[in-house]
C-alpha cells in the first residue's frame, strides 16, 4: 500500500511540475511505412478498421492532398528530418547515402529549446553498426562511409532498425509469401536486421509478436522519463507497418475473417499500428499532456503493390494497398506514389474537424516546428524546400506561395497549388489539373503549353538550386 501510495504522490507531483498547456508543445511525428492514401478507415475504405487514426482526424486536422516528398522510403525520411529535398544530402533511393554531418536534424534543432529528443522503428537515413553485417547495407566495409545513426544526429534515446523487418516477429525470417523476403533466408531463422539502442547495443528482449506494440513499447516509457524530467519532448515514430514481409497474429486476422488470407494479413497489420496510435493517444490523455502535444501522422509514400490495369494499381499478394483511384504506386511521381494520408492533431491550437485542401508535405514539418519554437532558419544559410504549415489548418490561407518539387531517378514533378507536372527524363512533359482530374488521365500540356512553359521554370530553378546543395554549396 506504501509503495502504491508513493507512486501516486510522484505522479501528482509530477503533473503539477509540468508547464502550463499554454507554453512548448511536446511533438510527435508518426510516419507508416508504404500505406497508400485509401488505407485509412476515414478516407473511406471499404473494409479496413482504423478507429484511432479516424478518431484523430476527427480531433484534428486531415490534409486532403498530403505528400511525401519522397516516393520511396528513405528520401522521404530526409524531407522530415531536414526540411530539405533528399538530393541536396545525395540519398537518391531507399538504400543511397545517408544524412550528413553537415545537415541540421530536426532532432538537434530542438534541442537548442531545451527537448529531450528519441527515435523509434525504422530509420532508414544510414547503417547503425561498423562490427556486423546487419540489414542492407551495415558492417560492410565499403559502406562504413555511410555509417550515420541517429544518436550521432541529436537523438537522446533510440531504438531503431536500419531498414525493413516483418511486421510479426520482427527478428525471425516469416514464410516467402509473406512478400520481399530475400532468397537467401531461411524461414524461422535471423532475418538479419536488429534493433539498435547505440553503439554497439543491440536489443535482444521483448522483440516478440506485433512489430508495432514493440516499437510503442519503448516510446511510452521515453514520454514517461521525460515528464518525470520536467523537459518537453520530440518523439519520432516510424513504424514498419505495412512494408512487407506483411503477417500479422490471428487477433488482428480475426477481424477480418471473412476476407482473403492476404487482406487478413494486411488489413490486420494496418489494424495493430492502429491500435497503438490508440495507445499512445490514450496515454498522453492519461498524463495530462495531450491537450499541449503537437501530433503529426502520415506514410513515407504510396502503397506496394503488383499488378496494373489502364494506369491503376491492383493490390496482389500481401501488398493489399490501395490509392483510391489515384494513378500510380510506390516509386511513381503521380499521386498514387506520392500522395499520402495525413493528420495533425492539436487540441490547443487546432480546432477538431479541420480540413485542408492546401497541398502540402513532409519537407514542410521542419519549418512548422521551427515557427513554432521560434527559431530563425535563416541563420542556417541553406535553401529550405517547405513552409511553415499552421496558416493552412488556421484556415488563414488557401493556396500555397512555394511550388512543392519532386524527382525520383527519371522522373520529375511539381505540383503549383492545382497544376502539376510530371515528366520523365529524354520524354514528353505532361500537364495535369489536379482539382479537375485528380487520376492524371488528361494531359493538358497541347491545351495549355503557356502554363507547362511556366511550370518548367519553376522545375529548373528549383532544380538548380538542388544541384547547388548536392555540390556541398549550403554548407
Amino acid at each position: 500500500m506504501k509503495t502504491f501510495l508513493s507512486t501516486l504522490l510522484i505522479s501528482v507531483l509530477l503533473l503539477a511540475c509540468q508547464k502550463p498547456e499554454t507554453e512548448t508543445p511536446n511533438i510527435i511525428l508518426i510516419m507508416a511505412d508504404d500505406q497508400g492514401w485509401g488505407d485509412v478507415g476515414y478516407n473511406g475504405h471499404p473494409h479496413l478498421k482504423t478507429p484511432h487514426l479516424d478518431a484523430m482526424a476527427q480531433n484534428g486536422a486531415v490534409f486532403s492532398r498530403f505528400y511525401s516528398a519522397g516516393s520511396v522510403c528513405s528520401p522521404t525520411r530526409a524531407s522530415v528530418m531536414t526540411g530539405r529535398h533528399s538530393a541536396r544530402m545525395g540519398i537518391c533511393g531507399a538504400n543511397c547515402g545517408h544524412v550528413k554531418d553537415q545537415e541540421i536534424t530536426l532532432a538537434e534543432m530542438v534541442k537548442e529549446k531545451g527537448y529531450r529528443t528519441g527515435h523509434f522503428g525504422k530509420w532508414h537515413l544510414g547503417t547503425l553498426t561498423r562490427e556486423i553485417l546487419d540489414a542492407n547495407r551495415g558492417g560492410k566495409k565499403e559502406n562504413e562511409i555511410h555509417y550515420a545513426p541517429p544518436w550521432d544526429h541529436g537523438f537522446d534515446v533510440s531504438f531503431v532498425t536500419e531498414s525493413k523487418v516483418p511486421t510479426w516477429d520482427p527478428m525471425i525470417t516469416p514464410p516467402k509469401n509473406s512478400g520481399d523476403v530475400n532468397g537467401s533466408l531461411i524461414k524461422g531463422e535471423p532475418f538479419g536486421t536488429y534493433y539498435w539502442s547505440g553503439p554497439g547495443v543491440r536489443i535482444t528482449e521483448n522483440l516478440e509478436g506485433d512489430d508495432s506494440r514493440i516499437i510503442m513499447d519503448r516510446v511510452i516509457p521515453f514520454i514517461e522519463q521525460s515528464i518525470a524530467q520536467v523537459k518537453p519532448f520530440l518523439s519520432i515514430i516510424w513504424f514498419h507497418a505495412p512494408h512487407l514481409p506483411v503477417l500479422t497474429g490471428e487477433k488482428y486476422k480475426s477481424h477480418y475473417a471473412h476476407l482473403s488470407n492476404n487482406q487478413q494479413h494486411y488489413y490486420g497489420v494496418i489494424s495493430a499500428l492502429d491500435e497503438q496510435v490508440g495507445r499512445l493517444r490514450n496515454k498522453l490523455k492519461n498524463l495530462g499532456i495531450s491537450k499541449n502535444t503537437l501530433i503529426f501522422y502520415t506514410s513515407d509514400n504510396g502503397p506496394e503493390t503488383s499488378l496494373k490495369v489502364r494506369n491503376q494499381n491492383i493490390p496482389h499478394g500481401r501488398a493489399q494497398g490501395i490509392t483510391k483511384g489515384l494513378r500510380g504506386r510506390k516509386r511513381s511521381l503521380y499521386e498514387g506514389g506520392i500522395r499520402v494520408p495525413s493528420i495533425v492533431e492539436w487540441p490547443a491550437k487546432i480546432k477538431p474537424g479541420t480540413h485542408v485542401n492546401v497541398p502540402c508535405f513532409t519537407s514542410d514539418y521542419f519549418p512548422t516546428i521551427a515557427h513554432i519554437l521560434d527559431i530563425d532558419l535563416k541563420k542556417n544559410k541553406r535553401p529550405y524546400d517547405g513552409e511553415n504549415l499552421i496558416p493552412y489548418w488556421s484556415q488563414k490561407k488557401q493556396k500555397r506561395n512555394n511550388p512543392l518539387a519532386f524527382q525520383f531517378k527519371d522522373q520529375f514533378a511539381l505540383i503549383d497549388n492545382d497544376q502539376k507536372l510530371y515528366g520523365i527524363s529524354d520524354g514528353v512533359n505532361q500537364l495535369f489539373d489536379l482539382r479537375l482530374d485528380p487520376e492524371e488521365e488528361n494531359d493538358l500540356s497541347k491545351e495549355k503549353p503557356n502554363k507547362l512553359k511556366a511550370l518548367e521554370r519553376l522545375y529548373r530553378d528549383w532544380d538548380s538550386s538542388v544541384q547547388n546543395s548536392s555540390l556541398g554549396e549550403d554548407y
